[in-house]
């Protein structure tokens, strides 16, 4: 669940522990480390100050804090931040042999099977000595590698002073080594004010080719959901969402139960559960109805042209990475590369950086690619979902359209549920209704002078026209384009010679009355 207060806590957080310079430096801020000694700056510094708020401005102490601290005076920090490093081992990677006597030590970037599990430095403490992780926490994805739960940690203390001398004797006896490949800084807090927690990690990356890469995490995140009489609605929301799910559900399974395998061989059945979460709980009106369609009858014309369409965008992005990745920061991975051309057909884009990066390249690049993917691929695109819409539109023009309809649906489960509780008579009376009113039109055709085999082959041709409308225009299967079997086609044939015969008597009954006609008008 998202409210506006989640921006705010998040900006106010990182403005704290990202903006912050140090004492006496102010270019330094954790956005700017560059080297160990920035990095021990901004621990002793801007982190220390910001974890630890003893008292209020005039050094007047307003709080009770139970042994705990409050940022910014209304964040309570929960438990206490936690520092962890991960390492690699020397000799991890292989020198060339003429640089062998000049490189005595050599780490190699980090990977699970390179990292360093030994004790090191001042063994006595359990910062100096790996911990293996207890939970199946998820790897993170940094800037130069992936990285595994674990390594070697430590705990930062209650109390301020107790934290600085902490961090003054890792600094001393050089905690940080040069198999030093990632260091995590671990805390959260809760505002109650809004109601939000506030996870936060701040990462430096030391990568093997030398310095240090910041990166950082803000997740605001509201874990007591249902507090207020606003939060008590969106409940309600909720429940009625479910509901609806249910009910969508067990639709497409009776479905399923009707046809059974039948059900599973159109495609368009497999897409309507594909887009069951999403089409059909917003299916109150006809402009819904018809942005389905027109996806489940194009979906095979958009996979065709999607293959087409990512060969030559992700060669495009290739071409960039190789000519650019090393000059651009866009293009410096194959994936900023992707997201980069993304950007390009969306006009955001960085014209001047590819051109000096390259002055004969990267305008080619740059044309050819707005040209054959803005222009072609894309109006193509356009093209297939337009014509698809047009079919669509026009089969909607002469009735042929799924009637899913949301207040369609409540109505038929309002009737079913009346039936039940046998407040309403079941639809049988309405076949019996329906009966009766065939047999009152047979009669009456009988007085007017039709004799038994016409009205027989009107019967038969009117059970013919009702098995094909529920065949191929039935609102339960949406494919209006199904394929026919052979029994089918014989039915269908067999209709169209009845037809063709109804056709000419007709027209010779017609020619009759015609030549009657023409007779009493020359007496």
């Amino acid at each position: 669940m998202v409210n506006p207060h989640m921006y705010y806590l998040n900006k106010v957080m990182s403005s704290l522990f990202l903006d912050t310079s140090v004492a006496g430096d102010e270019r330094t801020n954790f956005k700017s480390i560059r080297s160990i000694t920035d990095f021990w700056k901004f621990m002793e510094g801007p982190l220390l100050e910001g974890l630890y708020w003893d008292s209020w401005y005039n050094n007047q102490n307003l709080y009770n804090l139970h042994n705990s601290s409050r940022i910014y005076y209304e964040n309570i920090l929960l438990g206490v931040p936690r520092v962890r490093q991960l390492k690699v081992r020397n000799n991890t990677c292989k020198v060339y042999s003429s640089f062998r006597s000049l490189m005595s030590e050599c780490y190699d970037t980090y990977t699970s099977k390179n990292e360093d599990l030994s004790e090191f430095g001042l063994s006595t403490d359990t910062e100096w000595k790996y911990s293996s992780s207890k939970t199946n926490s998820p790897l993170y994805w940094g800037y130069v590698g992936v990285y595994q739960d674990g390594g070697y940690i430590f705990t930062l203390s209650k109390s301020k002073s107790e934290t600085k001398t902490k961090f003054v004797d890792l600094r001393l006896n050089s905690w940080i080594t040069r198999g030093t490949r990632v260091i995590f800084i671990d805390f959260s807090l809760y505002n109650a004010n809004v109601n939000l927690f506030c996870i936060i990690r701040l990462v430096a990356e030391f990568p093997a080719t030398g310095g240090i890469l910041t990166s950082w995490q803000f997740y605001s995140v509201k874990l007591l959901r249902y507090v207020s009489y606003y939060d008590y609605f969106i409940a309600s929301c909720e429940i009625i969402f479910c509901i609806f799910l249910i009910v969508f559900t067990i639709q497409e399974a009776i479905k399923i139960k009707e046809y059974k395998f039948a059900y599973f061989k159109s495609i368009w059945n497999w897409l309507e559960l594909l887009l069951l979460l999403i089409f059909k709980f917003i299916s109150f009106n006809k402009t819904m109805s018809q942005l389905s369609s027109t996806l489940s009858r194009c979906i095979k014309d958009i996979v065709g042209f999607a293959i087409m369409f990512f060969i030559i965008f992700f060669a495009y992005a290739q071409l960039g990475f190789l000519v650019f990745g090393s000059q651009v920061d866009d293009f410096s991975t194959f994936q900023n590369s992707i997201f980069a051309q993304f950007r390009i057909v969306l006009g955001d884009f960085n014209f001047a950086g590819i051109q000096q990066a390259n002055w004969i390249l990267g305008p080619i690049y740059f044309i050819t690619f707005i040209f054959f993917v803005f222009f072609v691929l894309l109006n193509m695109f356009l093209a297939i979902i337009n014509d698809t819409y047009a079919e669509v539109k026009a089969d909607y023009a002469i009735g042929r359209r799924p009637d899913f309809e949301l207040g369609k649906m409540i109505k038929k489960g309002y009737n079913d549920a009346l039936e039940k509780l046998k407040l309403k008579k079941a639809g049988k009376d309405e076949d019996k209704k329906m009966r009766r009113t065939s047999e009152d039109l047979a009669e009456q055709a009988r007085r007017e002078g039709f004799d038994e085999n016409e009205i027989k082959r009107a019967e038969q041709m009117k059970k013919w026209k009702e098995r094909l409308e529920e065949k191929y225009y039935s609102a339960e299967i949406q494919d209006d384009y199904q394929p026919v079997t052979q029994q089918e086609f014989r039915e269908l044939f067999l209709y169209a010679v009845e037809l063709e015969k109804e056709l000419r008597y007709i027209s010779l009954k017609l020619n009759r009355v015609m030549r009657k006609f023409s007779a009493l008008q020359e007496k």
